[in-house]
């Protein structure tokens, strides 16, 4: 892994949408929008309806369109359940 780089999940019950390494991600939160990089603080907080903006290894870029979740920011690692 790179140190510039991150795990991230994006689940919903019973399906993983995206499992792996990425530079970048941008979520709607409930309190406005924010982007996690490599070894941000860890943190968690809720999501609100909008798109996932993801900058995968690689420099693919992906979005899923949100209603709600949850989003959780430790050890340079991303889970967010929908």
């Amino acid at each position: 892994m790179a140190d510039h780089t991150f795990h991230i999940t994006i689940a919903s019950v019973g399906e993983t949408q995206y499992s792996g390494e990425a530079i970048s991600a941008t979520f709607p939160g409930e309190s406005g929008i924010f982007t996690v990089l490599a070894h941000h603080e860890p943190f968690i907080t809720t999501l609100k309806h909008g798109t996932i903006f993801l900058n995968a290894a690689g420099n693919e870029k992906r979005e899923y369109e949100v209603t709600s979740g949850v989003v959780e920011c430790a050890d340079n690692t991303v889970v967010v359940l929908l």
